[in-house]
């Protein structure tokens, strides 16, 4: 009879486990056996802006004299822009975001930000990551408590991936469920030792754990294991992506995420970093390049996954932890802000402009006025895309914005 101390020393002893290294196993082990089972349900995908990006300069108010005379060297010309209405254009580097937009697959939340904004670049993304100010207690994020608040018993899922060498985003920690951050799609592979491993799960498929708990778990979740490796294997071999993605790291990225989705996974939670928006000198060739990384792979990114049949259940948001202030500084860039756009694409939001741009001439210590909480689009996502109740997980109750299609 098989017990628990006998299984584990020989499953230890073939090496099907313990070798494949503890960063792969850790999470491998929480994927389950999503592999057989349909998927449908909505997925978030969250591209964090890293630095501040201007959102004056992102859509820009190319009517407005106020803007023209803040920035002599910076503003973006009426000639320039690319027209989303005949006051606002996005930069002339953002054409991906104009065509999602001419496609109908953008929303731009205008305005959004927070009461008395911190301008410290790591104060304000934990504010932004957590709901919650630096007086509070701060051990888990907004995205984390998600997690725990749809656990639906299914443990062994895999329900958030953090892909990047970045450190993993304060959003998504919390007190029972652990995420893992990945740097690459080979860090999903079990590679060689699927062999092993599935030789080991093969000796002890016809034994029964007799009550032991410990030993019913591993079985059943090195299956589980080998199963999700097996599915992401054969997606790394056999996806054919639907569009030529750019040759930058966020296209990477959501290639990546594309490939994910695509393979059958259950995770409903993506997140990925582009990093570089602190643009206090020089702005103008820096933010046409991140412009453009970030519109390129947006646009890849939600036409790959129309193409594979994943449009529909697909939400992107793009945001920054403040915008920048309206008038340029002396060595041609922009300080620290507050107030910003923020971006969802996908296939069921309500495209264009949502809420009234921030004034130009009303300022509050140099930076626009937020008129939008950023919370409100959370409960947005929250309450309409991802199906859960909001007030609990943001620690009130906050009204939703027009964002997304009924």
């Amino acid at each position: 009879m098989t017990t628990r101390r006998s299984f584990l020393t020989q499953t230890i002893g073939t090496s099907a486990v313990v070798s494949l290294g503890a960063a792969v196993p850790e999470f491998l082990l929480q994927a389950g056996v999503a592999a057989s089972q349909p998927n449908d349900e909505t997925i978030l995908v969250m591209v964090q802006l890293s630095g501040g990006n201007d959102g004056l300069n992102t859509v820009a108010p190319f009517t407005q004299n106020a803007y023209r005379k803040a920035r002599p060297t910076l503003a973006v010309q009426s000639s320039d822009a690319l027209k989303i209405d005949s006051s606002y254009g996005f930069h002339p580097a953002a054409q991906g975001l104009s065509r999602l937009l001419e496609e109908n697959r953008l929303s731009i939340i205008q305005g959004v930000g927070y009461a008395n904004p911190n301008r410290s670049h790591f104060e304000s993304m934990d504010i932004w990551h957590t709901c919650r100010r630096k007086t509070a207690v701060r051990t888990d994020g907004w995205l984390g408590r998600y997690l725990e608040a749809n656990q639906s018993g299914q443990a062994l899922d895999l329900p958030a991936i953090h892909l990047g060498h970045e450190k993993q985003p304060l959003a998504l920690s919390s007190q029972s469920i652990r995420v893992p951050s990945v740097k690459s799609l080979d860090r999903f592979r079990l590679k060689d030792q699927s062999k092993k491993l599935s030789e080991a799960v093969t000796r002890i498929g016809g034994t029964t754990s007799s009550g032991d708990d410990l030993l019913g778990f591993v079985q059943s979740s090195t299956g589980s294991a080998l199963s999700a490796s097996q599915q992401i294997e054969a997606a790394s071999g056999n996806y054919k992506p639907g569009i030529t993605y750019p040759d930058s790291g966020l296209a990477q990225k959501l290639k990546t995420v594309a490939q994910l989705i695509d393979s059958g996974l259950k995770t409903r939670i993506y997140y990925v970093t582009l990093d570089g928006f602190d643009t206090h000198s020089r702005q103008a060739p820096a933010h046409a390049a991140l412009l453009r990384e970030l519109s390129g792979a947006l646009e890849s990114f939600v036409t790959d996954l129309n193409e594979h049949g994943h449009g529909d259940r697909v939400l992107t948001m793009s945001f920054s932890e403040f915008g920048r202030r309206l008038k340029e500084n002396a060595s041609e860039g922009t300080d620290h802000g507050a107030a910003a756009p923020v971006f969802l694409a996908g296939n069921r939001v309500a495209p264009g402009l949502i809420g009234k741009h921030p004034s130009l001439t009303d300022l509050q210590d140099g930076d626009v006025k937020f008129h939008t909480n950023f919370r409100q689009v959370y409960a947005t996502i929250l309450d309409k895309w991802l199906g859960v109740e909001s007030a609990p997980i943001l620690g009130g109750k906050f009204a939703s914005v027009p964002a997304l299609q009924s």
